[in-house]
């Protein structure tokens, strides 16, 4: 009887110094190579040996392996290769040439750094390849361990602790998996070690832009305090990676584990910021780092097509875990399924027709996670009251940056040696400040230690109108404009009082819905890509795929301003056609239409106090 895989003896290492895993490890099935073992006496190889070595390092072209073994070049020949030797090959361009001759150096001097193995709660023990494992050794990289993967839903979800550093750990090891996957499947697409190499590290260094409390500071606080700049945390994420290459000196490292400097590091942040957002012609291939023939490479890390991509894979799991919130997508089930397709003149990324009620539902625990977490009304004011202490503070906190130069909390992110400064831990120096200047931040502040909130009004939700972002600096003074019938006489409502929270919730493209931009293929033709339509599915799924709630905050404590602001707020959502507001006690006259069986004649005599329940906060 055959052993089982866990009985097996362990592998020996490859020749190029990779290890290669057990079969009884998840990802056993996407890391090793194709073709037979190969001795590691490499000056003993056979022609048909260095040709089985090359196509697993990706140069798998059959006008040079069939040239190779014309030419019968076994393993010593192999070394003594020059340039001149390489163009008779087949090989002209220099880029292909330099890598040739970067695999060929790597066998003469195989590094001795090993794999560090990683335990994770999401996703187990998995390896790291020694580059990895220099970058994260980085102050740039050890910064995320201080930013708040959620910022201020960890103070209504006490589980939600964890950091954008462990998220990226699990971006980067994801990363590795599926161009793994796509490399085991179809040799065809000539994955390089490189194209493996690049696509992890830009999923490791994805999230180096985000600041203090994550989405809070380029969501809320980056748009206030400079409304001149439009920044978000992708644009810090390049400019932190470049700096953490140039600080650390890390080009020599990058070209002695076989990457191209120049080409790699423009490929590498390609695909952490996506394509230039108006190119010269749209016809032309947008992209520096790879050519078009290997675009579903971009599709990996941050995918702009529809959003499926190992990013959203990751959070999606983790967040679920340290939220206690069940999570019904296996992205596991996606690494099964994934396969290369051309659709048009594309190579775009595809899976399994059947597997497309595992991507609604993935869609769908994203939707719910906002619902429940993300967008939840207390962390959110939290969020709105941590940005008023920032904002606040700003003018008065001086951060270092390169060569001596001097910045505040908003600048910061004009340069990357006083960013990688500024973490979560900006809150505590504010609180425990005893600087005057920074009284008015520090109240705030300890208001949320003693959990003083700003009052939560109400909510509404518009059902056919939609506010625009260039309306939502208006509102606060639309409602203290609005004129309540009933308003007790002596209050008098500002409108630097009130916070109006507009929060636009869909399946991640808007009112579209992201399936219509996803292609399948099935069992019986794998190399034909089709789109599935919403009907084909299930008549049970969303037929609107975004919305928008308003919510509504009053800064003032005491009930007479949280009941005027009430009152506010429930006119002007009639004077807008809004649906009621909802809340715990919003005082509002009946209709016939809400409660069809009270008369109308006894709806003209009563006012009533209605309840409601917000199910998903």
């Amino acid at each position: 009887m055959q052993k089982a895989d866990s009985e097996q003896p362990p592998k020996r290492p490859r020749c190029d110094g990779s290890p290669i895993k057990p079969r009884n490890t998840p990802s056993a099935a996407v890391e090793t190579s194709p073709g037979p073992e190969l001795p590691l006496d490499y000056q003993s190889w056979s022609p048909e040996q260095v040709c089985s070595f090359l196509k697993r390092n990706g140069f798998g072209d059959p006008v040079l392996l069939d040239r190779i073994r014309e030419n019968e070049i076994n393993g010593s020949e192999l070394l003594d290769l020059e340039e001149s030797d390489v163009v008779k090959l087949g090989i002209s361009s220099l880029s292909e040439s330099k890598e040739l001759f970067n695999c060929i150096k790597r066998l003469r001097q195989p590094y001795v750094d090993t794999v560090k193995v990683i335990n994770d709660p999401i996703h187990g023990h998995f390896e790291l390849h020694p580059l990895l494992i220099r970058i994260i050794d980085t102050p740039q990289f050890q910064r995320l361990r201080y930013i708040k993967q959620l910022g201020g839903t960890y103070y209504v979800f006490p589980g939600a602790s964890h950091n954008r550093f462990e998220h990226s750990l699990g971006v980067g090891y994801l990363a590795g998996c599926l161009v793994r996957a796509l490399k085991e499947k179809q040799p065809e697409l000539h994955i390089t070690d490189r194209d493996i190499l690049c696509v992890q590290i830009a999923g490791l260094c994805h999230d180096l832009g985000h600041g203090p409390f994550s989405h809070m500071f380029d969501g809320r606080f980056i748009p206030l305090a400079r409304q001149d700049v439009k920044w978000k945390h992708e644009e810090g994420s390049v400019n932190m990676f470049e700096h953490l290459i140039n600080s650390n000196d890390l080009r020599p490292v990058m070209e002695k584990y076989g990457l191209i400097p120049e080409e790699d590091i423009c490929f590498i942040k390609e695909q952490i910021i996506g394509p230039p957002e108006s190119p010269l012609k749209p016809s032309l291939w947008p992209y520096k780092g790879r050519p078009k023939e290997k675009g579903f490479l971009y599709e990996i890390v941050a995918n702009k097509r529809n959003g499926i991509d190992v990013d959203k894979w990751d959070y999606l799991a983790r967040d679920c875990h340290h939220l206690g919130i069940q999570n019904n997508f296996d992205y596991r089930r996606c690494l099964k399924f994934v396969r290369v397709c051309k659709v048009e003149d594309m190579m775009c990324i595809c899976t399994r027709d059947k597997e497309v009620g595992n991507l609604y539902d993935m869609f769908h625990t994203r939707n719910s996670l906002h619902r429940r977490a993300y967008q939840h009304k207390v962390s959110n004011i939290i969020d709105t009251m941590i940005t008023d202490a920032l904002l606040k503070a700003d003018p008065y906190i001086e951060i270092t940056g390169a060569e001596g130069k001097k910045y505040h909390i908003s600048t910061a992110i004009d340069d990357m040696e006083a960013f990688t400064k500024l973490t979560d831990n900006i809150f505590l120096e504010i609180l425990y400040s005893t600087d005057p200047q920074l009284e008015e931040a520090r109240e705030i502040l300890k208001k949320i230690e003693h959990r003083h909130l700003y009052k939560y009004v109400g909510q509404t939700q518009p059902a056919n109108q939609r506010i625009e972002r260039e309306e939502y600096k208006n509102l606060p003074k639309e409602v203290a404009d609005t004129k309540p019938k009933d308003l007790k006489p002596g209050t008098k409502l500002k409108a630097e009082d009130i916070i109006v929270d507009v929060i636009n919730m869909d399946y991640g493209m808007k009112d579209k819905n992201p399936i219509d931009h996803v292609h399948f293929y099935s069992k019986t033709d794998y190399r034909e890509a089709k789109k599935i339509t919403k009907n084909q599915v299930s008549c049970l799924l969303p037929e609107r795929f975004a919305e928008q709630r308003i919510r509504v905050y009053c800064k003032k404590m005491d009930d007479k301003s949280v009941q005027a602001t009430r009152q506010h707020f429930v006119t002007w959502c009639e004077n807008r056609n809004f649906p009621v507001p909802q809340d715990s006690e919003i005082i509002t006259p009946l209709k016939p239409d809400d409660y069809p069986q009270v008369t109308p004649k006894k709806v003209d005599k009563t006012r009533t106090r209605l309840n409601f329940l917000d199910a998903s906060m």
